[in-house]
């Protein structure tokens, strides 16, 4: 299971946006995500980006706050064409359908990271099947819920308990989720284009 190990940081000031939703990190609160990564960073400024960059900066952030490599998030791409309708809000679909991320969407865990660690840990489980596949795509009436032993994890336990506005596409009760239906194109707190990505690949 390929992932990204480096430092998340580097990535979200390369972005120059928060990609992993660690609100109130010193990071920040020092307004250090606007700055470039390295050590030139704060003395360095982000100068005019050609159409190109544009579709390339695009696609790197919506494939690094989903946390899927280059390969895996092409082969979207290439479902997402396949598909009838908006290739953009196909896109936008599998990337939200991935389990980790509905995790993430029902407030079970605080980031993405987190929610694809429980899910790889087997700590997961569809329609009453244990699913260890991050990159898993739930379907509209399936059931998800996390184990007993998940469930009694202090920081399971803490996410539980903090006030959070599951999705209209969703529906939580504990730590059961159900899938309503798939998100549509303003169902989704990103701020990523997704007609500039398939530009980028239709070049």
């Amino acid at each position: 299971m390929a992932r990204y190990t480096g430092p998340k940081w580097k990535l979200s000031r390369r972005e120059g946006v928060d990609l992993f939703g660690r609100l109130g990190s010193k990071f920040q609160k020092e307004g250090r995500t606007t700055q470039l990564p390295g050590v030139h960073g704060p003395k360095q400024y982000r100068g005019k980006v050609t159409g190109y960059g544009l579709q390339l900066r695009e696609k790197q952030k919506a494939k690094r706050t989903y946390g899927v490599l280059e390969r895996q998030f092409k082969h979207y791409y290439e479902e997402a064409i396949k598909s009838t309708g908006n290739t953009g809000d196909s896109m936008m679909q599998l990337l939200e359908r991935r389990l980790d991320n509905v995790i993430y969407r029902l407030g079970l865990a605080k980031t993405r990271p987190q929610a694809r660690q429980l899910v790889a840990h087997g700590n997961v489980t569809v329609n009453g099947k244990r699913i260890d596949i991050p990159s898993y795509l739930v379907k509209i009436g399936d059931v998800v819920t996390l184990s007993t032993k998940a469930s009694k994890f202090a920081l399971v336990i803490d996410n539980l308990e903090q006030k959070y506005d599951t999705p209209a596409w969703l529906i939580r009760k504990g730590a059961i989720g159900k899938v309503e239906r798939f998100p549509k194109a303003d169902e989704t707190d990103l701020d990523i284009k997704y007609h500039i990505i398939i530009e980028y690949y239709s070049r």
